[in-house]
């Protein structure tokens, strides 16, 4: 077959055979240049653009690369440099074969592990399906016509009727990638990461590197902002309201701004064609400092590495999904509203908060097969907790565009004195902080309602970097943690988290005496269920994980276990936790650090009295204390024994002689 080249010089064909190796390409590529740099030539199946490096691709066929008869490939390369060697091009091609199918031969897409979600996609077709017209239908039950097949998922007149603004991830993907042929072009990814970088060292070669030189080579191209056509997530779902009203505890009690990183997962989402939600189990605070109108984060997150290991410790692996923040101020007049401070004439979110969320979905990217480098963009949300116009509560959800990540990774963009304000930076060339900014634009409709396109330099509205994602909580809750009640940690003074305090949880919930399913006692199956529910606590697991108790292996498997959506209906299922060392080892010190009981009772409740369990044992023994030193056994005035043996009842005021413990004339106890 015929494979034509097009580079800088000229356009070239050659004939090869389907079965040959790409080392033959390069050969007959570097005929037709002999200054080129083995190293750094490139293909594409596009002018500009998709640029992949040939050395990557050894080992695999021209056929498998998906080339066929009389497909144009385009070519790029960098000059040898004038120290190398002389040894031939040919030569040079061959010197270093690849192992077929080894994973240094495969390409970074094929490689990498994507989200259960995307691959559930992948497998799925994602066209919309449509009922039989009875207006325009024609045909029998089993037919199909222009008026009832099934729509594309990115039908641009289905978005409209059913006012989806954006596409959903995969639903793009289906409209950029080309149809499944055996050209090289469905081969390639079709997204291109954006990066508004000066590209180091220049392509050409022609002049020092920046900031000491640039050129057109070299230069990122000018910026149009404009609203992103798709979002990675496109729905926030909160697993119960339990998991928010837990967060704003503390903000109601102290009054200063909370955050909060949202531990979940993602799932198909059914409301938009091919769409993606992000499930919240729980949410995670880091250490912080609380203030009136804002707060400081302890950063970097040192915890961030335990949180993620204990997160895909999950019966359904979790991670982190985005994360949450409180901008609630009360009103001087009425403390149980808020001011309505983010809207159409204020702000949605602040350029502070777009500069940090562009930071973060920088630094947790999504692994993606539509992608050269295996990675793109981010689907980390940001959620905020902000007041609505009558003033009450509610959640307000979003993302940055990739122009606000890129603009971000290029160090062009930085927060103004007014939220709803992004500045763009001035150009530096010196050695140390060398920042190169293009031409930045935006559009917008003016007065008389025409299209016009305007610099945004020095300065531009927030908006043109935002995503919307909306949010709401299911109808039939089923979150995978049965509690919230556990104390939340780095809440100092608030709520503290202590061995002490999970050790008398677990002795109130009789957990020493509480064995495995095939040696437990009848009975004991509602004990069972209450430690099971008990122990169904995120943030109970995040802090035996800080105790130095629990190994690494125990936790997780505390974790598989109590995040079993089946655990409260086959109790067996907490066996292996029972039956753990980690759990024994804990089991010792809640027996250890149970107070004894005082051999005698206290006054007026007998010796079998189900309200012993609710007085606290330093009261119990304080009381004991007392009735030993006056002298009365255990006795006193109104309900206690007199010397004689006689007991006078608290009620009703009966002298009871016999030694029951209740009253023979009311029956209560004595």
């Amino acid at each position: 077959m015929i494979i034509r080249i097009r580079s800088k010089d000229g356009n070239f064909r050659f004939d090869v055979q389907p079965t040959d190796d790409t080392s033959s390409l390069q050969e007959k590529i570097l005929s037709t240049a002999p200054d080129a740099d083995p190293s750094s030539i490139q293909i594409s199946n596009q002018p500009r653009g998709n640029e992949f490096p040939l050395d990557r691709l050894k080992g695999r066929t021209l056929q498998n690369l998906g080339l066929k008869h009389g497909d144009l490939i385009f070519v790029t390369y960098q000059p040898r440099p004038a120290s190398s060697t002389t040894a031939t091009a040919p030569v040079t091609a061959t010197a270093t074969p690849s192992v077929p199918g080894s994973d240094s031969a495969k390409r970074p897409w094929e490689i990498v592990k994507e989200d259960p979600v995307d691959e559930y996609w992948r497998t799925q077709d994602g066209k919309i399906a449509r009922g039989k017209d009875a207006q325009f239908c024609k045909h029998g039950p089993k037919g199909m016509c222009d008026y009832c097949m099934p729509l594309e998922p990115y039908d641009a007149a289905y978005q409209k009727e059913n006012n989806i603004k954006y596409l959903s991830y995969h639903a793009y993907l289906r409209k950029i990638t080309p149809k499944q042929t055996a050209s090289a072009s469905s081969f390639l990814p079709p997204l291109n990461p954006l990066s508004y970088k000066v590209k180091v060292p220049c392509p050409t070669g022609n002049h020092p590197n920046w900031p000491a030189g640039i050129c057109t080579g070299c230069q990122p191209s000018s910026i149009t902002l404009q609203s992103q056509p798709f979002r990675m997530v496109d729905h926030l779902e909160i697993a119960s309201m339990e998991i928010v009203d837990r967060f704003l505890q503390a903000w109601r009690k102290t009054g200063l701004q909370r955050f909060g990183w949202l531990i979940g997962r993602y799932q198909p989402y059914d409301k938009v064609p091919m769409g993606v939600k992000a499930v919240v189990e729980a949410i995670y605070e880091p250490l912080q400092q609380g203030e009136l109108d804002g707060l400081t984060l302890g950063w970097p997150w040192e915890d961030e590495s335990r949180i993620r290991d204990i997160s895909a410790a999950a019966s359904e692996p979790l991670t982190i999904v985005g994360y949450i923040f409180t901008d609630l101020t009360p009103t001087p007049e009425d403390r149980t509203r808020n001011i309505y401070k983010r809207h159409a004439q204020s702000f949605y979110l602040s350029s502070l908060e777009a500069v940090f969320a562009a930071k973060l979905q920088k630094d947790n990217p999504t692994n993606s097969k539509s992608s050269p480098t295996g990675q793109y963009s981010s689907r980390l949300v940001t959620a905020v907790l902000t007041a609505t116009e009558d003033g009450q509560v509610d959640i307000a959800a979003y993302q940055v565009s990739e122009q606000a990540v890129a603009m971000v990774d290029a160090d062009m963009i930085e927060a103004s004195v007014d939220p709803g304000i992004v500045r763009v930076k001035e150009e530096d060339r010196s050695e140390d902080s060398a920042r190169y900014i293009p031409d930045v634009f935006f559009s917008y409709k003016n007065e008389y309602g025409l299209e016009v396109k305007k610099s945004a330099k020095p300065c531009f509205p927030v908006e043109y970097l935002l995503v919307n994602v909306t949010h709401g909580f299911p109808q039939n809750p089923s979150p995978l943690f049965q509690s919230t009640q556990f104390k939340i940690e780095n809440r100092p003074g608030l709520e503290d988290q202590t061995l002490d305090n999970v050790m008398s949880q677990l002795l109130k919930l009789d957990a020493p005496n509480i064995h495995d399913s095939r040696t437990s006692k009848p009975g004991e199956a509602h004990k069972r269920i209450e430690l099971a529910k008990w122990l169904s606590d995120w943030h109970l697991i995040a802090f035996l994980g800080t105790t130095q108790l629990i190994s690494e292996e125990d936790l997780k498997l505390i974790m598989r276990t109590v995040t079993n959506p089946k655990l409260l209906e086959d109790i067996s299922l907490l066996d292996p936790v029972l039956n753990c060392d980690s759990w024994q080892t804990l089991m010792t010190f809640t027996r250890e650090s149970a107070p004894a009981r005082p051999a005698s009772n206290p006054p007026g409740l007998g010796g079998g009295s189900m309200m012993d369990d609710d007085i606290p044992p330093e009261v119990y023994e304080q009381i004991a204390a007392d009735n030993a030193a006056s002298g009365n056994n255990g006795g006193g005035s109104g309900g206690g024994e007199s010397s004689s043996g006689i007991r006078i009842c608290p009620h009703c005021t009966f002298e009871n002689s016999h030694g029951g413990h209740d009253c023979e004339v009311c029956g209560l106890p004595l």
